[in-house]
C-alpha cells in the first residue's frame, strides 16, 4: 500500500484541510500518550525512532549502533514490536525456530546480530532482556510508545522525503506534531541529501533539540565487488525501495531491471517465478537486501546475491559521542 501523493506535496492544501479535524484528534491523542511516565529501567535505553510512517532506515541505524556497542564489550539487546508477526507476547527471537510470519522480517534480521525481543509491551520485553543479561537496551522504533523511559532518543529522517507536507495523520505522514517530537529528541539523524529543505524548514524546532547528525546509506563494498561487470535484477520490499536501487547504481552496479514491492512484503511463488524469468531473460544476477532475504524461502536464497547496506557518517565520532551520552550519569533525555 503506497501513501497518498499529497502527503509529499506541501502545495496540496484542500485534502489536508478537509482531514485536519481528524489530524487534530490524532495530535491530541499523541500528546496525551506522552504525558504518561514510563518505567525507568536500571540499564541504559536507547531508542531509534522516527516521526513519519514508513521506512526511514531505522533498522540500519540500530544495526550500526549495535555493532558499536558490541565493540565496547557491552551486552546489548534489541527490543522491537515485531511488525507483521503473529507473536504478540514477549518472546526472544530464535532465527532457527521463528519465521517471518511469527516475528516479522526486521526482528529476524536483528536477531542475527544481537539478542532480540519482540512484543507490544516494551516494559515486559525490557524486563525479560535484563533478566537474560542485557547491559543496554536498544529500541527499533517505539519513540511514540511511552511505556518505557528512553535515556537517549535518536530520530531518523529520510533526507529525500523529509517530513512530507508536515501534517499529522491522516492529513500527512506524521505520527505526531513535529514540534513536539523534535523537542523530545536527544539527537536527529538526517540520512541522505536534504532534498526537501528539512533543515531550513524546521530550523527553529531543531534548535530546541539535540544535535543534528548526518549520514548516508552505503552498500557493502565486498558485496558490490562480487557484482562487478555483472548485469543485475534488483528487487526490494522496503518503505522506499528506490533508496536501495539508487545506492546500487551509484556504486556502479549494472541494473537491467529494478522491481519494487511493498514494505514487509511476503513474497509469493508467482513473484519468485517472475524474478527467475526476468533474470534468465537478461542473463542477470538477482540482488536484494538483507531485510528481504529473510523473507525468501531458503531454497530460493541461493539464487540471490544479498547486498548489505550500512551507514557512512559525516563525522564518525558523532555516534560514539551519542553512546557516551547514553552511559553518562548526566543524561536527561
Amino acid at each position: 500500500m503506497h501513501p497518498p501523493s499529497f502527503w509529499q506535496n506541501p502545495e496540496a492544501k484542500w485534502l489536508p484541510f478537509v482531514l485536519s479535524p481528524i489530524a487534530a484528534v490524532v495530535s491530541a491523542w499523541a500528546d496525551n500518550r506522552q504525558a504518561k511516565k514510563g518505567w525507568k529501567a536500571p540499564i541504559p535505553v536507547l531508542c531509534c525512532g522516527n516521526i513519519t510512517t514508513g521506512g526511514t532506515g531505522k533498522t540500519t541505524v540500530v544495526l550500526d549502533l549495535v555493532k558499536r556497542l558490541q565493540n565496547r564489550k557491552i551486552a546489548v539487546h534489541a527490543l522491537i514490536r515485531g511488525y507483521g508477526g503473529k507473536v504478540k507476547v514477549t518472546t526472544r527471537v530464535d532465527p532457527a525456530l521463528h519465521t517471518i510470519s511469527d516475528v516479522g522480517d526486521e526482528s529476524l534480521l536483528l536477531a542475527t546480530h544481537c539478542p532480540t525481543w519482540v512484543g507490544g509491551d516494551r516494559v515486559a520485553s525490557a524486563r525479560a532482556a535484563i533478566n537474560a543479561g542485557a547491559q543496554c537496551l536498544i529500541m527499533d522504533d517505539g519513540f511514540q510508545n511511552p511505556g518505557l523511559h528512553k535515556d537517549v532518543s535518536l530520530l531518523s529522517v529520510d533526507g529525500i522525503v523529509g517530513l512530507g507536507n508536515g501534517h499529522v495523520l491522516p492529513a500527512g505522514p506524521l505520527r505526531e506534531r513535529a514540534q513536539r517530537a523534535l523537542a523530545r529528541a536527544s539527537a536527529v539523524l538526517l540520512i541522505g541529501p536534504d532534498r526537501t529543505g528539512f533543515l531550513a524548514r524546521y530550523k527553529r524546532e531543531l534548535a530546541a533539540c539535540g544535535p543534528v547528525l548526518r549520514a548516508a546509506l552505503q552498500p557493502d563494498r565486498a558485496d558490490i565487488a562480487a557484482l562487478k561487470d555483472t548485469p543485475c535484477v534488483a528487487f526490494a520490499g522496503l518503505g522506499r525501495p528506490s533508496k536501495f536501487f539508487e545506492g546500487l547504481s551509484e556504486a556502479g552496479v549494472m541494473l537491467s531491471q529494478s522491481l519494487a514491492f511493498p514494505d514487509h512484503y511476503f513474497y509469493k511463488a508467482r513473484d519468485l517465478e517472475r524474478l527467475i524469468t526476468l533474470a534468465e531473460q537478461d542473463g542477470a544476477q538477482l540482488v536484494t537486501t538483507p531485510k528481504d532475504a529473510v523473507r525468501l524461502p531458503a531454497s530460493f536464497r541461493s539464487r540471490v546475491q544479498v547486498v548489505g547496506v550500512g551507514l557512512k557518517w559525516d563525522d564518525e565520532m558523532e555516534p560514539e559521542r551519542l553512546l557516551d551520552r547514553l552511559f553518562s550519569s548526566g543524561t536527561t533525555r
